[in-house]
């Protein structure tokens, strides 16, 4: 297997107090969809965000992030290279850091900067090929008759459709969602979750995806990393995610990881079902 993620000893404090990080160490293999699962203020944006370049962590000897083989961080120190290294993490936010006035296209078409001379991508001069690959993109998560409105103007969900398009043209290896379905109704948040899981299925990429509900992280993630105040206390099948071991992990805080949302059929027999994660917190 190809090691996709490769964390080391990783460690953050904020205002030289608070530890949002402690001392993690996870490594994921190309082609995996993972669940990252914890209550508010776990620590799962702060953990993505280094996985991605975009914090620092503590500088600590032996710490260190590599994507696909390639340095993103060491001893707390971003890696110099990090314009070429973070070509290969495209991140999917909550809020779906796209530029309101531009075109859906073009916000599509960001995902191409990193290959771009910097003369280019400032003036926005996309050849009809680079074009070509972003309506494509689109077509994939089915948004293609949007291409030309602006951004602004679509829904929540067509919104994430698109910020997901954008990591598709970038050609990354590794897509991290930072809570991709915490604004979204439920059709749209099914239909973002499918999305997901098809392109880690087609282009056998990595997924990393930070959730708060329980129910979805059993019916499309194999694999789930549970964050408790900063630490790994949870790292394996999902199917073994019990309401049992949940109440453990988390105490009252379960409940916060259960959303309330419709019941959804696990994806595997072998997972429990979410009436039985339910029965536990309606008991406590």
């Amino acid at each position: 297997m190809t090691i996709a993620l490769r964390i080391t000893h990783l460690n953050k404090h904020f205002h030289s107090t608070k530890q949002a990080l402690c001392d993690i160490n996870l490594s994921a293999n190309r082609g995996e969809m993972i669940a990252l699962i914890g209550a508010s203020g776990s620590g799962k944006s702060t953990l993505l965000r280094h996985i991605a370049g975009l914090l620092a962590a503590d500088p600590i000897s032996g710490s260190s992030i590599e994507v696909g083989g390639s340095v993103i961080q060491k001893d707390g120190r971003i890696a110099t290279d990090i314009r070429t290294s973070r070509a290969k993490v495209g991140f999917v936010f909550q809020q779906f850091n796209l530029v309101d006035r531009l075109s859906v296209m073009t916000n599509v078409l960001v995902g191409l900067l990193h290959r771009l001379p910097v003369w280019r991508g400032l003036l926005g001069l996309f050849n009809q090929a680079e074009r070509s690959v972003a309506y494509q993109a689109l077509a994939r998560v089915g948004i293609h008759d949007c291409h030309g409105q602006r951004a602004s103007t679509l829904s929540g969900g067509q919104q994430q459709r698109a910020a997901i398009a954008r990591t598709l043209v970038q050609g990354a290896d590794l897509i991290l969602a930072d809570e991709p379905i915490a604004s979204l109704d439920p059709e749209s948040s099914r239909n973002v979750m499918e999305i997901l899981a098809r392109i880690n299925r087609e282009d056998n990429c990595t997924v990393i995806v930070s959730l708060h509900q329980v129910e979805i992280a059993l019916k499309y993630c194999p694999r789930v990393v549970a964050l408790h105040q900063g630490k790994v206390v949870f790292d394996g099948a999902a199917s073994a995610l019990t309401p049992k071991l949940l109440r453990e992990l988390y105490g009252v805080q379960v409940d916060e990881l259960l959303a309330s949302m419709p019941p959804t059929q696990p994806a595997t027999s072998a997972r429990p079902p979410l009436n039985s994660v339910m029965s536990i917190t309606q008991a406590a």
